[in-house]
């Protein structure tokens, strides 16, 4: 029997192994993907939202605990836990040296069209290379790892955790980590999540997955049916909009469109229905997607002229490209009368002043419903670029009910062997919205408590202190 199991195969899983095995615990881990596509949903990421006082190795000038509090604040629209939120703030501090003894490097930092090298430190190599460097380092330290192990059903006796099963198999274990992600792969919980519109549409069958096609919410069910406290709203999760010909699963950030503030975004009726220069990209990049999933047909064009080339990170595929707005209707199939109506009148209500994508400019709208209230110029300046866009799921917020020390909770009482990380509990900091980095910060803040809170509670060690050791 070993001391810690760790279910799932992620950053907060990952983290929540290395930390267990750090303190002195056996450890196993149990990743449901096959090696080649380990991972989860963090193989798919760039890079960690950090607070910092000060200048900080690859951070410039500082982004204070507050600041980035009320960053999160408005994107969640108070739909958060500010307790928990500003616990994952201030372990997003003090991680980076950690995850360097990992083998994660950093890149240094970034400048131009991404406007967040205040705010976010980014992984050399991608998300690919943090869970590459981190399996590395587990094996180094001991931690065994089965894949293709994907977990069914757990054995619970009064809220502790006795063993997990895989099929016939039973693992038994002192204390367990839960750590398997949520259930943005099951289509058929997505359909039951979204139900049915006003049109007769299941808005959830044309959704595309940013992410794992392994996350499919078997282990979330399992626990929220065996009387797990839970939180969060089904229908809410990281929802992006991204190009309509990405594939099913596994887009990753390739796949995201990233010109929205740069132009105008119409339904398949040719017309606009949300502010496109509502606040900076990686703040407000997380809404379109679920913006988009509510239009008729779950589609969306984003629409650009020449003017916007070159200010924003190219997606993996071009755009469809024409020298006339009838023309770029037309190869779109949108209607072309109602198409030009709809520029026409977004370009006579433009007030442009100082154009400056990196900062809340005063270029804006006005008598224009929805208005544009930053970064509006008429687009005007062929060549013309549009963008099919579908909502691509990244990760679900319906998730497990936690407190600081990250146990898992049946009738508001914690567990005292069984913890969760990750996307299994980010619903509560993630109510709703996102912003750029905060699902990493999350998991790490949370994977390194449960790790460590497991191999105190498997090793019969008092855990208080544990959160303070994770730091």
């Amino acid at each position: 029997m070993v001391d810690v199991l760790v279910i799932g195969g992620g950053n907060a899983a990952l983290c929540a192994a290395l930390m267990a095995r750090e303190a002195g615990a056996s450890v196993l881990l149990l990743e449901a993907a096959p090696k080649e596509w380990r991972g989860g949903n963090s193989q798919h990421t760039r890079n960690l939202r950090c607070m910092h006082d000060a200048p900080q190795d690859v951070l410039i000038d500082a982004y204070p605990e507050e600041e980035y509090w009320q960053d999160l604040l408005k994107v969640t629209g108070g739909l958060t836990n500010e307790h928990l939120a500003r616990l994952v703030i201030r372990e997003s501090s003090t991680c980076r040296d950690w995850m360097r003894r990992h083998g994660v490097n950093f890149q240094p930092p970034l400048s131009g069209a991404l406007h967040v090298a205040r705010t976010n430190a980014f992984f050399m190599g991608g998300g690919k290379a943090l869970v590459n460097a981190y399996y590395r380092s587990a094996e180094a330290l001991g931690v065994q790892i089965r894949y293709n192990a994907p977990v069914d059903s757990l054995d619970l006796d009064n809220g502790r955790f006795v063993a997990a099963r895989i099929g016939d198999e039973r693992i038994e274990a002192r204390a367990c980590v839960l750590a398997a992600g949520g259930f943005e792969s099951n289509r058929e919980w997505l359909r039951e999540a979204w139900g049915q519109n006003e049109r007769g549409e299941w808005p959830a069958d044309n959704f595309l997955i940013r992410g794992t096609r392994f996350n499919m919410g078997v282990l979330l069910k399992f626990m929220l049916d065996a009387g797990a406290d839970g939180i969060g709203d089904p229908s809410q999760s990281h929802c992006v909009a991204i190009d309509a010909r990405a594939p099913l699963y596994d887009g990753g950030i390739c796949t995201r469109i990233d010109c929205v503030s740069l132009g105008v975004v119409v339904n398949r009726d040719a017309e606009r229905f949300y502010d496109e220069g509502e606040d900076f990209w990686p703040k407000r990049y997380a809404i379109w997607g679920r913006l988009t999933a509510m239009q008729p047909g779950q589609i969306a064009y984003s629409i650009i002229d020449a003017k916007a080339i070159g200010r924003f990170m190219p997606p993996v595929f071009p755009g469809v490209k024409a020298d006339t707005l009838p023309e770029l209707a037309e190869k779109l199939g949108l209607d072309a009368a109602t198409f030009e109506k709809t520029v026409g009148d977004y370009n006579a209500a433009c007030r442009v002043g100082k154009f400056d994508h990196t900062a809340l400019d005063d270029c804006h709208t006005e008598g224009l419903t929805p208005a544009k209230t930053h970064w509006a110029r008429p687009i005007d300046t062929a060549p013309f670029y549009g963008y099919a866009l579908r909502p691509g799921i990244t990760f679900t917020y319906l998730g497990l009910k936690v407190d600081d020390t990250a146990a898992v909770r049946f009738n508001d009482q914690p567990s005292d062997n069984l913890f969760v990380a990750g996307e299994m509990m980010a619903g509560n900091v993630l109510g709703k919205g996102y912003t750029a980095g905060v699902g990493m910060s999350i998991g790490t803040a949370f994977g390194r408590i449960a790790g460590t809170r497991a191999a105190a509670a498997a090793l019969g060690q008092n855990p208080a202190g544990a959160h303070r050791e994770a730091a």
